[in-house]
């Protein structure tokens, strides 16, 4: 029975993937939640607009993301969309890392349909009567969101928001489906080259764990810290 050994992955150019993949993991990851958030306040706003047209296109929006499962979702986009395009667009596409941009839109769309949710959910919460005092002084209906609702939202969604977060993060590894080099492709690479399969996994699997026990810890202390500034008002 062979022996574990990690330091024959931990070097050379076995070393080399593990690093570019993690950053492209962590890169994806963050180019994902930005966007991803950004976009569900834009559907947090269409949702409580009042115009049923955006409203029901937003339901729609959350709808297909929520039933349909994220690989179909990443395929979708990298195989599918393209074909639709206009050919410059499909050569620019190409020409610019495909796998990483489809990848960073199919995963940015998943995550607004989610958070625009949990957003939603911490909206409700609060009392209605904020949204009539803030158009009472004046402000348009943007403002209202957001100035008065959307940053009292936002602490009531935190915890969910932390755990959409977190998902989004280990959801990274479906881009290994389209050949993406993020750290699980980079993984398969060398456990495929190498046959050491369990000391490539476990290596990436400490990496998720970090990452994910890092994100989570993060949360945490901003949860408190809104806590304490609470109290102290």
């Amino acid at each position: 029975m062979e022996m574990l050994n990690f330091g024959a992955i931990l070097q050379g150019k076995y070393l080399d993937w593990l690093l570019s993949g993690a950053a492209m993991t962590l890169g994806l990851f963050a180019a994902s939640l930005v966007v991803g958030f950004a976009l569900s306040l834009v559907l947090l706003a269409l949702r409580e607009s009042g115009v049923r047209v955006f409203a029901a296109f937003t339901r729609f929006v959350v709808a297909y993301h929520r039933n349909v499962p994220s690989l179909v979702q990443v395929f979708l986009w990298y195989f599918g969309v393209p074909q639709l395009l206009p050919g410059s667009w499909q050569t620019w596409i190409n020409a610019h890392h495909s796998e990483f941009i489809l990848v960073w839109v199919a995963l940015s769309l998943n995550a607004a349909a989610y958070m625009s949710e949990d957003l939603r959910s911490g909206l409700r919460s609060l009392p209605h009567t904020q949204l009539e005092a803030a158009r009472a002084i004046g402000m348009t209906y943007l403002q209202s969101m957001r100035i008065v609702l959307v940053p009292q939202a936002l602490r009531a969604a935190l915890p969910p928001l932390v755990n959409q977060s977190l998902t989004l993060f280990k959801t990274t590894s479906l881009a290994m489906a389209v050949g993406l080099a993020e750290i699980t492709y980079a993984s398969r690479q060398i456990e495929n080259e190498s046959f050491r399969t369990f000391e490539a996994f476990a290596i990436a699997s400490a990496f998720y764990w970090l990452c994910s026990f890092a994100l989570a810890s993060a949360g945490h202390l901003w949860s408190e810290r809104l806590n304490r500034m609470d109290r102290r008002t």
